[in-house]
């Protein structure tokens, strides 16, 4: 699949031909198993008695890991680098498939093991090794599936969320020849027999990181299925490619995370695997790619500063209402849920992603469950300022001539009766239209129209209150 064809998976919010926030071909799967998740993560969770404790704790470490990211990478690179590693820096995706790319002709890499990480999701690294002519293999369950299917993933901790067990399992019939079974333990097996080979004949390895520590130079991995230990360990070389955010002060604050990441992101009091890995092993390379892309635009914001303290649990999609309703492809690049909405603009453009802190009901749900404490809701209402302020897709001139005509319709109680009005004549006849242009249609694609309310009004109601 061409990069064009696979940027065509979903993006209502950034594509101008999709609008609204329903997706038709949404799957169940989604609200039924982020619901499930999240009775789970309560569960865990209200059973600890010093849990804000832990969240506490947690924001502050990471807020100041955020403050003196300039120190603590200089510090990791030293430590790291002393022990063998090549640590390399990439301003964009651009610069870091460069050097991913550099490092494989260097070396005469024909095949890659993928371990699970967002930061090549963003780097788009499946696309560009393959027009390099160099095969890559996703060896998470999750992400091995969406593969298959040639899809994005659809959450940052559960890529294949939104498929049912019947529906990997036609998909294994398909792509792999396998007889079809929808039981979860048996699809893992088939997915083991694949993908075991791949690890055996792979020439390069890469991950992500969920920790970077600055004092000892470690770099701290947590997974569930053992892939990522296969493939930063069995090829002879390893590429991590991190997020500068990812960076922890010290190694002693590392239980604290493991604790809390487990916990909130798959209900589990520690993953099954943990891997530390303070450099390069003998006989083998270790490359460490730090990316920015992007992340430096939040820096400067100091409003939306501590969307850097995020460890990508997952937490905030999984109680959203509108993640839930619309599924992971409607946001339109990497990362989507409430997490989403506050990162992507900054990461990549306003122009692009204004619309993103728009698609979200502030109820509060995400602030309320995000283990490192980000004020998601306030974050959002800040986006969306900047968004109807500066270039974006929320400040066409459509939308800033609504908002001046709401405006001067709530400036009087005449105007506002008179627009009152009209809101129900147009209701009224709404529902007798052949089709429905441009914002009503999406409402209505998903949605029933209100009923027009009968009798009195309420100032009408409360006139005659007042008057008896």
């Amino acid at each position: 699949m061409s990069t064009e064809e696979h940027d065509l998976q979903g993006a209502p919010f950034l594509k101008e031909q999709i609008a609204g926030l329903y997706e038709p071909a949404g799957s169940k799967a989604t609200g039924e198993a982020a619901e499930r998740s999240t009775k789970h993560n309560r569960e865990v969770t209200e059973a600890i008695p010093y849990w804000q404790d832990w969240r506490e704790a947690a924001s502050q470490i990471k807020q100041y890991a955020v403050a003196n990211l300039d120190k603590l990478l200089v510090e990791f690179e030293e430590k790291i680098t002393a022990r063998g590693a090549t640590v390399l820096w990439a301003e964009d995706a651009e610069e870091a498939n460069r050097h991913v790319l550099a490092i494989a002709r260097e070396h005469g890499v024909k095949t890659v093991v993928k371990g699970k990480s967002m930061v090549t999701e963003e780097m788009e690294l499946n696309h560009k090794l393959a027009e390099a002519g160099i095969r890559a293999v996703e060896t998470d369950l999750g992400e091995y599936i969406v593969q298959l299917a040639e899809q994005r993933p659809t959450h940052i901790v559960t890529p294949a969320l939104h498929l049912s067990a019947k529906e990997v399992g036609e998909l294994f019939a398909e792509k792999l020849g396998e007889p079809f079974s929808a039981e979860h333990e048996h699809l893992t097996k088939l997915a083991r027999k694949h993908l075991r080979q791949e690890f055996l004949n792979a020439d390069m390895g890469t991950s992500g990181t969920n920790f970077a520590i600055a004092d000892t130079g470690t770099l701290a991995i947590v997974e569930n299925e053992g892939n990522v230990g296969l493939s930063t360990s069995t090829p002879p070389i390893h590429v991590a490619l991190i997020g500068v955010e990812k960076v922890l002060p010290r190694i002693d604050y590392l239980p604290l995370f493991l604790n809390m990441l487990a916990r909130v992101g798959t209900g589990q009091k520690l993953t099954s695997y943990t891997h530390l890995i303070h450099g390069a092993t003998p006989g083998r390379k270790l490359y460490v790619i730090l990316l920015d892309n992007g992340r430096t635009n939040v820096l400067r914001d100091k409003a939306a500063r501590r969307a850097l303290c995020c460890i990508r649990c997952g937490m905030c999609l999984n109680v959203c209402p509108v993640y839930r309703r619309v599924g992971g492809w409607a946001y339109g690049w990497v990362y989507p849920g409430p997490i989403g909405s506050i990162i992507s603009p900054h990461l990549i453009g306003m122009d692009k992603a204004g619309s993103l802190p728009f698609a979200s009901t502030l109820c509060g749900a995400c602030s309320d469950v995000c283990p490192v404490k980000i004020d998601i809701p306030h974050q959002l209402v800040h986006l969306r300022h900047r968004a109807v302020n500066e270039p974006s897709p929320a400040r066409s001139l459509g939308d800033r001539l609504t908002w001046k005509l709401w405006a001067w319709a709530m400036g009087g109680p005449r105007r506002y009766r008179a627009a009152m009005g009209l809101v129900k004549l147009g209701v009224r006849l709404a529902r007798f239209l052949p089709w429905h242009p441009g914002k009503l249609g999406a409402w209505t694609r998903g949605r029933a129209l209100p009923q027009v309310p009968r009798g009195k009004s309420f100032r009408a109601e409360k006139r005659s209150s007042d008057e008896t």
